[in-house]
């Protein structure tokens, strides 16, 4: 008789099968970065080989983040509808084959081609993600889970610049791509194999942490599968409020991940090993920033509400980076300006659990969508960073000029947060 007690407790115990959800979506965020970045590293050798200039080289950098953008929504969509454990294996099967095709470029054209084609493969990879977070965490542990994940991603985004310097001493730049490619297959199979889409359909998961899961959750609002939905979504403060913040986030982001390599080098004077650490500075800070501004966020939540839990968050740090990128603009020393643009990048990337976690409070039912909205205006200005600044640096052979306009708009981005209230979800009205 004295055993039965025991086995009652024993299954009062939650389960943390939420917790290897997150790491496989913290892989998930490492590969899309991997990928991503391997490209400016080795962007002075594909010029080299395929005879392309600057100007050519940022709009194969646009040609992803334009595809992007592109199936962003429609494919955020998609994973509300049939649930993001098979649309995710799709998304990193099929970006994982065009990263290997980008090892069989040939010229101009079809690099571009096939960067477009990656872009639209990967499309909606962090929306459903985002959604499944809302499946699988309570509202009061979302900001810390995007931000591990997001920790993830700018984990592998910041060693993969020496990774890929490493590999260009012993290897030619196509090999490394091939390589790249294949770490996502291995990802698809394993995610396919043993995730689903809600806790209570994983043999994993006990009484316990499933009615943790389920009562954290916000009421949500009921999902009609109707496209026509994100069109209401777009003229809603908070949305618009998501979309200008994030906007100005990732326009920055991509400066970071496309031509910092090539500044550092071309207009600093940076080599070899140096060149690789503190081009990958940004986004090793980052990890840092992502875990704390997850856990700030999460603990503010529980202080302040929902709202200002988010807000304050994204409104002192968006402040903060735009300080930072000025004065990294403005400084002469080679070392002191590195290192004051990769704290704005961190500086910038410390609300990211915020922003994803107001998304998906915001969204519900329909976190795909709102998440895959926001997002797309992320790789609106993710899309024009790269040109940009080709352009600006060709017209005025000036590289200050394009850091000043990020700093401006990481202002703008502080004043977005001032608008967003995640304590108000989405208003969906039916005819």
């Amino acid at each position: 008789m004295a055993s039965v007690p025991q086995l009652q407790d024993q299954s009062a115990v939650r389960t943390r099968v939420r917790h290897k959800v997150l790491a496989f979506c913290c892989a998930l965020a490492a590969v899309t970065y991997l990928d991503r970045v391997c490209i400016a590293v080795t962007a002075n050798d594909i010029m080299r080989d395929l005879a392309l200039t600057p100007v050519q080289m940022s709009f194969v950098f646009s040609a992803f983040t334009f595809a992007y953008g592109l199936f962003e929504i429609p494919t955020g969509h998609w994973g509300d509808r049939i649930g993001s454990r098979r649309v995710l294996t799709r998304i990193v099967s099929w970006w994982s084959a065009f990263t290997i095709f980008t090892a069989g470029t040939f010229n101009y054209a079809s690099l571009l081609i096939v960067r477009f084609l990656f872009g639209a493969g990967e499309a909606g990879a962090w929306p459903n993600a985002a959604r499944t977070f809302s499946r699988w965490f309570p509202s009061s542990e979302r900001g810390t889970a995007q931000g591990i994940f997001f920790m993830g991603a700018h984990l592998a985004g910041g060693l993969t610049p020496i990774l890929v310097a490493r590999m260009l001493t012993v290897m030619h730049w196509r090999w490394v791509f091939v390589i790249f490619g294949m770490v996502g297959f291995i990802w698809a199979f394993f995610w396919y194999r043993w995730v689903r889409d809600e806790p209570s359909e994983h043999p994993g998961v006990n009484a316990s942490e499933l009615k943790w899961i389920e009562e954290g959750r916000l009421v949500q609002a009921k999902h009609s599968g109707r496209m026509s939905d994100f069109i209401q979504l777009l003229g809603q403060r908070n949305m618009l409020g998501l979309c200008g913040m994030y906007f100005t986030q990732t326009y920055g982001f991509y400066f970071y991940i496309t031509w910092l390599p090539t500044y550092l080098e071309n207009v600093r004077g940076m080599k070899s090993m140096k060149l690789g650490l503190l081009a990958g500075l940004p986004l090793l800070l980052s990890v840092l920033a992502d875990l704390l501004g997850g856990l700030s966020t999460d603990y503010a939540v529980k202080r302040f509400g929902l709202r200002w839990g988010r807000a304050s968050i994204g409104l002192i740090a968006f402040a903060a980076a735009a300080g930072f990128m000025a004065a990294g603009a403005a400084t002469a020393d080679v070392t002191t300006s590195a290192v004051l643009i990769a704290l704005a990048a961190a500086c910038s990337a410390f609300p990211l659990g915020a922003a994803w976690g107001a998304a998906v409070d915001i969204g519900g039912n329909r976190s795909g969508m709102v998440t895959a909205c926001m997002n797309t205006a992320g790789q609106v200005g993710g899309m024009l960073s790269p040109v940009v600044l080709a352009l600006v640096v060709r017209e005025f052979s000036s590289w200050a000029m394009p850091l000043y306009a990020t700093a401006i708009l990481y202002g703008f981005g502080a004043l977005c947060w001032l608008i967003i209230d995640a304590s108000k979800p989405l208003r969906i009205q039916r005819s």
